[in-house]
């Protein structure tokens, strides 16, 4: 009966969505980007000055519209290099690679800011399924299940050690209107609230978060936790 609930509320698409995402992906790279970030910062110590965003930023657009390339996106967002590569065998495919790419994001003052930022890529699948007959996402449905994907994957993170302080999730909505430079905003405006944080750490302060973060609070979707599919086990089973 509960499954079969979840399976009418479409709830299981965005759960699964997320659970496969950590467990296939961020599991895999996010232990690895400090050493990433640690080894490009050697060669290249004033542009990663900040360790605080020696993390992957994680762009969760809550309209699931994902573009292929940052730099098209907005035009203050810039490629700069690719970090160094892992290489392993995954799923019978021989040294299968990952990687991320460092942007220099310009701000309205014309400071550039270099992290690594990329979204996320199962939005992709909610954006297509939304487009599909077979899946007849509406428009609301869309972006419930966006809400849904974030704090699932927010909830997962959080009780993920190998994880910690590795990763930051960017949820946003875009406005009505096109503005330009949204996105380089966007992302700005997490940086330097990272870099408040360092500050903050090193002068012994506890930093202040502004009320206008969109965190899971802002994405309340009104669904019983009873309603909730249950989390995939852990044991190999």
């Amino acid at each position: 009966e509960m499954s079969e609930m979840s399976e009418r509320s479409k709830q299981n698409v965005a759960h699964g969505l997320a659970w496969s995402y950590y467990v296939g992906y961020l599991k895999i790279v996010l232990p690895r980007v400090k050493e990433s970030m640690e080894e490009f910062s050697r060669g290249n110590p004033n542009l990663l000055a900040c360790r605080k965003t020696w993390k992957l930023h994680i762009l969760v657009p809550l309209s699931c519209d994902v573009c292929d390339d940052l730099e098209k996106a907005d035009s203050n967002i810039q490629y700069v290099t690719d970090l160094t590569e892992t290489t392993m065998a995954r799923a019978g495919t021989k040294k299968r690679v990952y990687k991320h790419s460092l942007y220099a994001i310009m701000d309205e003052e014309n400071q550039l800011w270099h992290c690594a930022v990329e979204y996320a890529t199962p939005l992709q699948s909610i954006y297509a399924m939304s487009q599909d007959e077979c899946a007849a996402f509406s428009r609301e449905e869309r972006l419930e299940q966006a809400k849904l994907f974030y704090r699932t994957l927010e909830e997962i993170l959080k009780d993920s050690k190998e994880c910690a302080d590795t990763y930051r999730l960017i949820a946003y909505e875009e406005p009505e209107t096109a503005e330009t430079h949204f996105l380089s905003r966007e992302i700005v405006w997490h940086l330097r609230q990272e870099h408040h944080e360092e500050i903050a750490v090193l002068e012994g302060s506890h930093p202040h978060t502004p009320s206008t973060a969109l965190d899971s609070a802002d994405l309340n979707l009104q669904i019983s936790v009873s309603d909730l599919p249950q989390p995939l086990r852990t044991d190999g089973f």
